[in-house]
This record gives structure tokens, sequence and C-alpha cells, in this order.
């Protein structure tokens, strides 16, 4: 098949792409003209569009004799303006499912997350599944438009245009440079990410970089009618301890494992205001936040997540077991330098 890549000069793209090449699709990749495309030109056969999101003639070229577009781009960062966030999520989304059904395209998977199903105020939960609603409200920006992404990539689905959303959570594994894992080793190696579980223990759901490329791909495949106009997690076979597996991650790669508990209505407080302080334009346009309510979520509460209808309905099956990505990502850190190398992206 003919596949179209977007995001695909970064991490989860970058994997989509090899594995596309891999078995035997001819690639095209949507990129800006900012990106680095440096190993995306050293492949051989991936065909390069220059454009964006937001530009009608670069999507336009980018879908011309397209079967199968996995929209992998996004804005994930956690700072930025609602225009912002609206424009690349969701407005962009809207345009390239609109230019892929006029250029004749029948599959379209979207990679969404499980962040859009995240309440503002909610304890433990194990094994959730798609039954599970959207919330009234949003942690933040990012969980309000990829679940209003969602929403529109399911909807514009038809007979001879399947749409489906992916939910993989936390994915992580080599060549990540800027995601939620390099950016808390870089904490644990200054020596600064404290104890925000405070000694609880947190068990999550977490998405090799591989089971999420087999899964995106398993879904391109799959009949329209199984999996048109449906969202589905996908997460790693294991439940993850989270904090003893950043205290694994300190040893692997020179951090100090985190020790220093915050109390949690000390830790909450903190987030709150900082998202209050976070709504000053100059700041939510431009610059990081240093604790939000979001992060605390992501790290103090439990989340698992099934994976049985996407087992069902398209055959996905985790590939990729914890220790065997574990050897993958120390394997590969060593390649890019050592830690020092991994993390500095993410300063």
């Amino acid at each position: 098949m003919k596949v179209l890549v977007t995001g695909a000069s970064g991490f989860l793209g970058g994997h989509l792409v090899d594995r596309c090449l891999a078995e035997g699709h001819q690639v095209r990749a949507l990129v800006r003209a900012t990106s680095d495309v440096s190993r995306l030109r050293a492949l051989d056969g991936v065909e390069l569009v220059h454009g964006s999101l937001e530009d009608a003639d670069s999507l336009r070229r980018a879908v011309a004799g397209v079967d199968v577009v996995h929209h992998s781009a996004a804005r994930v960062v956690d700072f930025g303006t609602r225009a912002q966030f609206w424009r690349a999520n969701v407005a962009g989304t809207e345009q390239l499912l609109h230019a892929a059904r006029r250029a004749g395209a029948h599959r379209f998977v979207f990679v969404s997350s499980p962040s859009a199903l995240m309440r503002v105020k909610d304890g433990d939960r194990f094994d959730i599944d798609e039954s599970t609603p959207y919330p009234d409200r949003f942690l933040n920006l990012y969980s309000e438009t990829k679940a209003a992404a969602e929403r529109r990539v399911l909807a514009a689905g038809a007979p001879d245009f399947g749409t489906v959303a992916l939910r993989p959570r936390g994915i992580w594994g080599p060549r990540d440079h800027s995601g939620f894992l390099p950016r808390l080793v870089a904490g644990m190696r200054a020596g600064r990410l404290p104890d925000l579980a405070a000694g609880k223990r947190v068990e999550v759901s977490l998405c090799h970089c591989d089971n999420a490329v087999a899964a995106c791909l398993r879904a391109a495949a799959a009949p329209a009618e199984r999996v048109g106009g449906r969202a589905y997690f996908i997460a790693d076979r294991e439940r993850t301890d989270l904090w003893a597996f950043l205290a694994r991650l300190a040893g692997m790669f020179g951090g100090l494992p985190p020790t220093r508990p915050i109390p949690p209505p000390v830790r909450d407080a903190l987030a709150a205001a900082v998202d209050h302080l976070w709504k000053l334009p100059p700041l939510r346009a431009r610059v990081a936040p240093p604790l939000t309510r979001y992060t605390v979520a992501l790290l103090t509460r439990s989340t698992t997540y099934d994976t049985g209808a996407a087992a069902r309905d398209f055959g996905y099956t985790p590939q990729t077991d914890q220790e065997t990505g574990l050897r993958q990502l120390a394997a590969w850190v060593e390649s890019a330098g050592g830690p020092e190398a991994f993390v500095r992206a993410v300063r």
C-alpha cells in the first residue's frame, strides 16, 4: 500500500516509517521545513513532502494517491494557548481528514491518547476499557484537544473511508529525545525529581513503541466493518510499578532515584498554583511549567487499560516485553553517546 505518516521526523512517527518500509509499503512523510529529516533522507524509499497540517496545498500533495494515513503528529508539550493546541490538534486533524477522504484514501489511523479520557478529579482505576465516556471537564488543553480530535476522526468514518483511533499509554523506547521518559531521566540525573507519590505504589500501563506501531499497522489492515469508527486502548502486557520502574532507570542511566517525598496536600497546592500562574499569556504561550495537575495525575494515579477489544477486533498482541524493551533502550542510549546525549534535548 501507499502510506502517509505525519510526525515522521519524531519518535513514534519515525518508528512507523521504519515498520511500514519493512513490510514493503511505499511511504510518504509530511514534514515541516524546520524538522530534522536527516534520518528520513537516509532511508531508501521514503518520499518527503514539506508542509504542515495548516497548509492545505501541502496536504493535497501529501495525500495524493495514498491508501492509508497514519496521523501521529500532535502538539504534546505542556504549555501553549488554546488557539495553539486547537490549531495543531483539532483543526489540523480535520483538514487532514478531509484531504485524505477527497483523495480516495480508504483508512485513517489516528494516534490518540488515554489522556482524552482523564478526569480532573479521579482516583486509581484499573483495567479501563472503551466503555469509559469522555469527561465533562479536562485536566489540560492537550487532553481536551486530543478528545475533540478523536471524536472528529471517529465521526468522519464511512464505508469507503474507515477511521480508527488508537490510545497508546506512555509510549517509550529507543530514539525518544523529548518524551516523558527522557524528561524523567533528566530530572533524576539532575537530582531534582522528588517522590510525588509520597511512597504510594502507583501501577500503570505503558506502551513500548514497537507495540504502538504494531497496533497501527494491524488497525490499518483490519476489515473496516470491524474497526471503523472505533477507539482502542493499546498497552504493553505488563502492569508497571511506576516509581520502581523510575528507580531502575535511574540506576541504568546515572541518576538518583526519587526519594524526597512531597506531602500530597503540598504537592497538589503547588500544582494548582502553577496551573493558575500559567494562565498568564507570557508564560502560557512559551514556557514549560515546572509542575502541573496533569503531571501529578500521570505520576500518582494508578491507571491501567484493558486491550481486549484491540485483540478481538484486529489481533493486537504486545510484541515487545518490558525486559526486551529496556535492553533495546540501553543499547540505543549507549550508541547515541550515553545518558548525557539521551537527555540533552529536553533541557
